[in-house]
């Protein structure tokens, strides 16, 4: 039998049509479920929506409908919407389903009865928006931090679940189960803020009446917060994929996965999920999207930049890394369409193919392989912009391969095999991400999607060019024709762009290991703390210039963002930044003094 894998979404407010942040959350889950069916596992992947609460009712009442009307209405722009991003899902629950609706009950009974549930009066600041309490040190001038809108304080009867009684079994399990809550940075500040204090949550509210009726008081409904994070129990605890493997969300929701969440497993004595990851927010000009803000880019335009969805869901995991905030922008997303995708995938595949359409190719044995092995683990670390670095790199080298052999003069039809044999291998890695143009491109070269393809020989049969996998996309004039800012130079120095130079990403780092490589007399290999879950890798040639112990907890300023290179068989994962005199015969290391902090932005 095949090894079980299930991914979640988080289940989304139906108040209006999804967007962009809807869409990475869901694009990401497609293609970890895709890349584990690759891998050969049956998976199950879990979307939906989360129809209850305060939120909904009053925008239902705005619209003068029934809240269940007003959610039926949306659910089928939210499937449209994963329809038309390729989005391969297996479930798309809805907390007003009935098998929902009774296994919620049973639970609230079942955690009443073993004493974890009371009833008590709560008062506090409340944010509809978000549909949880705030302290007032977590609000901003009042204001919610998420929505900037005057939280309202609420006086009523409610019952608490008692998560209080958790705390010490929570920190124990989340110090014996160090990946359970990913990424690091964010699982430490749910363990600093529950060694604090936990205090009980109210599960219950009187004020509204738009919800699930809780079993032993009909008077109560449920707070979404419960009702919601049991869908995933819900779907799946009868077809065998429960425990899920990864829920994945937005990080202004991972407390209530990452605490109440646990805790109310433990207190109807169910297993845990196997990791909870909070991703990032997008952000145009450096402010959450959100509708309720006024920043926001709907599916439709979202895919409408390009005309073709793949482009949108390779921006998104090539943008930022998984975990981290992105900023999203037009031109950066038609950019990156025309310059990557179409420029060196799309110009590679028409290339050889019309190339094969003419001459043909011949069969050999002689290969180029892509490091399978490293983006098999960086796939599954969902390390996404890293597995797009390798598998461009690898592209980058077909190209010039290509190019430097000049087969339309030799005449070398065995040079066409090798590349069209690249093609394949990095045909099938890719295809979580954009499966889409992979299959196009594995139809037009005559080999499946699977992974016990990439070391079988291609079939030596007729190749024809077909039609563009890509095709060129215009910015719009208004951005074509901005004139560009004013720049003073000093003579000599090549001008760039504003926008070249925001690329660059510099991050204080802190060497702490310094190695040396066999057969490699200028270079260390030097381990470096950015700030990271783990240390860089990065090559320098250094050691002509500073010994071992001269390098040793130096702090300088890295380009961390640079495409991985492997050098003597070693992947370098960014370059250190140095001064050099007029004639280029000395060379220092800019260097940091100070309490400044591994990973801060140099700006």
């Amino acid at each position: 039998m095949a090894e079980k894998f299930c991914v979640t979404t988080p289940i989304y407010y139906p108040n209006d049509i999804p967007h962009v942040g809807h869409a990475y959350t869901t694009i990401v889950c497609d293609v970890i479920s895709r890349w584990n069916k690759l891998l050969g596992k049956d998976v199950y992947f879990l979307t939906g929506t989360d129809e209850h609460g305060k939120k909904i009712q009053e925008v239902a009442d705005k619209n003068n409908k029934k809240p269940k009307e007003f959610v039926d209405e949306l659910i089928p722009k939210f499937k449209d919407a994963w329809k038309k991003l390729n989005i391969d899902y297996n479930r798309f629950i809805r907390t007003t389903d009935e098998d929902h609706v009774k296994n919620v009950q049973e639970v609230l009974q079942k955690v009443y009865d073993n004493g974890d549930i009371y009833l008590g009066e709560y008062e506090g600041l409340y944010c509809v928006g978000c549909e949880r309490y705030y302290t007032e040190k977590e609000l901003e001038d009042g204001n919610c931090p998420i929505h900037k809108r005057p939280a309202i304080l609420l006086k009523e009867k409610s019952y608490f679940f008692r998560l209080s009684k958790y705390k010490d079994r929570l920190l124990e399990y989340y110090n014996k189960n160090p990946d359970f809550l990913q990424p690091k940075k964010r699982r430490n500040e749910i363990i600093s803020k529950v060694s604090e204090e936990l205090k009980d949550f109210s599960i219950s509210r009187t004020s509204f009446d738009w919800g699930i009726p809780l079993p032993f008081d009909s008077k109560h409904i449920c707070y979404v917060w419960f009702d919601a994070l049991l869908n995933y129990y819900t779907a799946t605890k009868d077809n065998g994929f429960w425990p899920a493997d990864v829920h994945i969300m937005a990080k202004d929701i991972f407390w209530f996965h990452s605490v109440y969440w646990p805790a109310i497993l433990m207190s109807i004595g169910e297993p845990l999920p196997k990791k909870i990851f909070s991703h990032g927010y997008w952000t145009f000009n450096k402010e959450k999207i959100s509708k309720s803000r006024g920043k926001i880019i709907n599916i439709d335009d979202l895919i409408g930049l390009t005309g073709n969805c793949d482009s949108a869901r390779y921006f998104l995991l090539r943008q930022t890394a998984f975990g981290e905030d992105g900023d999203f922008s037009e031109e950066a997303l038609i950019n990156r369409h025309n310059n990557e995708l179409l420029n060196k995938l799309g110009n590679l595949v028409t290339r050889t193919s019309t190339l094969i359409e003419k001459y043909g190719m011949t069969k050999t044995n002689n290969h180029f392989k892509i490091d399978f092995d490293l983006i098999k683990k960086l796939y599954n670390n969902f390390e996404f912009d890293k597995v797009l670095n390798e598998i461009f790199s690898f592209i980058d080298s077909a190209n010039e391969y290509l190019q430097n052999k000049k087969p339309w003069e030799t005449k070398d039809t065995k040079i066409l095999y090798e590349v069209a044999d690249s093609i394949k291998q990095l045909t099938i890695l890719l295809s979580p991400i954009i499966p889409g143009s992979c299959k196009k491109i594995a139809k037009q070269f005559n080999f499946k999607i699977a992974l016990d393809e990439l070391n079988k020989p291609l079939e030596v049969s007729k190749i024809k060019k077909g039609d563009y996998i890509f095709t060129r996309v215009e910015l719009p004039q208004e951005k074509v024709n901005k004139p560009e800012p004013v720049k003073e130079i000093m003579e000599g120095v090549g001008i760039i762009n504003y926008e070249d130079w925001t690329k660059v990403d510099l991050r204080v780092g802190q060497i702490k290991k310094v190695e040396t490589i066999e057969g490699a007399d200028k270079l260390y290999k030097l381990s470096i703390d950015l700030g990271e879950e783990k240390e860089r890798t990065i090559l320098s040639g250094l050691r002509e210039i500073y010994s071992a112990d001269k390098l040793k907890e130096m702090k300088v300023i890295v380009i961390s963002n640079l495409a991985p290179r492997k050098m003597r068989g070693i992947m370098s994962e960014g370059m250190l930044l140095a001064a050099v005199n007029s004639d280029e015969s000395k060379c220092v290391l800019v260097s940091i003094s100070g309490d400044i902090e591994n990973g801060s932005k140099v700006c």
